[in-house]
């Protein structure tokens, strides 16, 4: 069964064959649940300004999650198993031959029983009955889990997929019909197929499946295999990231969280396991990454720095493990193929989103989970392209609320930079040492912000004023607040020691 987005279109006629060859392998083949291919897109800018190809997850992290246990399904160009779709365990592998009977001591050569689920879909299987699988459940059963359509029913047990050769076309057709409606899920253990319920329902399907004990593959064929369309423009991008981030969310506070699901059976790898941990946490690195890209501005506005003096051992440790993380990555590159530019651009953009949807996700999500408000952040066009150009949309405004929080990091960063600039300039050579290190981390955080300021700038190269007047309001208010509170200042209140002696 192929999954497409409606924006998608088959690029190479031979991919159907090739997921087949893996679906159809004598050796695992029995156990692969889907076959994912990488998605691949039209109509980008050469510079992929906003990494919407995504290529270090397509080409680094999905092709190592293939020697675990397979890829997460990411919602399009994959093609399924139905045995999997329809909630079936996969097929146990041959096994050595074991004794009927047993003479150790503890047995006394009692006969080995053992029913076996193999096959049978979950929340249906009972352990102690024998015989194929129309013998196994009642008919009862079947109609909880699958619905009251017989052909339906049928066509789950034909291994080879395709529909009861007795039926006639006009009789399918009312079948399809019938299970097709929106009732007819009604009164049924209803699980079967897409886990829907979440934004990121593509997520939960492959869980579940892994789960069970299905393992994917992940094929990457040197003609892609399938094409879409991705959004360039920014408001629409930080959109996109925004609707994954926040299904993220919702599994992660969902029964189905990576944290507390699937261990009944262990058939999902602890480094899967992981993976998908990983795929449900990764929003709420925007806290901590907002506040990484604030501390520059604040140690430039009031004289201060982010790491206090660090011993020679301690110099060495930090400086070990940054080398470590950089050959990390040179190997990953190496490998994959993934060139620096497109390494770069993802890390820009992962900044990017990390202080705007991602942010916005973790507060929408919580106030869901917590309190049961459902915010939903609308987008509203304010300008368009021209229509004769080819990235029109590229440089289209739409305003968001997604933009605020980026802006507001980038002008108190900018303010700073000037700040720190005109003190060391009022005070003297020697005071121009200490800068650099504040400089360096300000401008490193507005490098990544680059490619959000060329967005927010378009065309016209300006900004819109909206969007300026709630930055520099909110960059305002912060710096307010900051000279209010004054952490860095230590307030001892009450009496002097020196002055009420051992009676304080």
């Amino acid at each position: 069964m192929l999954n497409l987005d409606c924006d998608h279109y088959i690029n190479n006629s031979k991919a159907i064959r090739e997921s087949m060859c893996f679906l159809m392998d004598p050796q695992v083949g029995r156990k692969v649940c889907y076959v994912q291919f990488p998605q691949r897109f039209d109509g980008i800018d050469a510079h992929d300004r906003y990494a919407n190809r995504n290529t270090v997850f397509f080409d680094i992290n999905m092709k190592g999650l293939d020697g675990i246990q397979g890829p997460v399904y990411v919602g399009t160009g994959c093609v399924f198993r139905r045995q999997a779709l329809y909630g079936y365990n996969p097929p146990s592998g041959p096994k050595r031959p074991k004794m009927v009977t047993c003479d150790c001591c503890p047995c006394f050569g009692r006969k080995k029983r053992k029913g076996g689920k193999d096959g049978l879909p979950e929340g249906v299987a009972d352990g102690g009955m024998d015989g194929d699988k129309e013998q196994m459940m009642s008919q009862m059963n079947f109609e909880k889990r699958f619905g009251q359509s017989a052909a339906f029913v049928t066509s789950t047990f034909m291994e080879e997929g395709g529909v009861p050769p007795s039926s006639s076309p006009a009789a399918l057709l009312k079948e399809a019909i019938h299970v097709i409606s929106c009732g007819y899920e009604d009164k049924t253990d209803w699980g079967l197929g897409w886990i829907y319920g979440s934004i990121t329902e593509d997520i939960l399907t492959g869980f579940k499946m892994h789960c069970r004990g299905w393992r994917s593959i992940y094929c990457m064929p040197k003609l892609a295999a399938f094409k879409g369309s991705a959004p360039i423009n920014l408001s629409d991008r930080l959109n996109q990231v925004l609707r994954w981030a926040l299904g993220s969310v919702e599994i992660f506070f969902s029964r189905h969280s990576p944290l507390l699901y699937g261990y009944k059976g262990g058939n999902l790898k602890w480094l899967e396991r992981f993976a998908y941990i990983n795929t449900t946490i990764y929003p709420f690195t925007s806290l901590p990454l907002l506040a990484y890209c604030t501390l520059p501005a604040v140690c430039l506005l009031t004289g201060k720095f982010i790491m206090p003096p660090i011993s020679t051992f301690a110099s060495l440790f930090f400086i070990s493990l940054f080398i470590s993380i950089f050959a990390t990555g040179i190997l990953e590159l190496r490998w994959s193929g993934v060139s620096i530019e497109e390494w770069w651009r993802n890390e820009q953009f992962w900044v990017i989103g990390g202080v705007s949807a991602h942010l916005f996700a973790v507060i929408q999500g919580l106030l869901k989970v917590l309190a049961g408000i459902d915010t939903n952040f609308t987008v509203t066009s304010k300008a368009t392209g021209d229509e004769d150009d080819e990235f029109a949309e590229l440089y289209a405004f739409k305003w968001t609320t997604l933009l605020i929080p980026p802006t507001t990091l980038l002008v108190i960063n900018i303010i700073g930079v000037v700040a720190g600039i005109s003190d060391a300039i009022n005070n003297g050579y020697q005071s121009w040492g200490p800068l650099f290190g504040k400089l360096f981390f300000a401008f490193w955080v507005i490098v990544h912000l680059y490619p959000f300021l060329k967005g927010l700038m378009g065309r016209q190269n300006r900004t819109p004023t909206i969007v300026i007047i709630w930055s520099v309001l909110l960059a305002s208010i912060f710096s307010l607040l900051w000279v209010r509170i004054d952490p860095f200042t230590v307030k001892a209140k009450g009496p002097d020691v020196k002055q009420c002696g051992i009676n304080c």
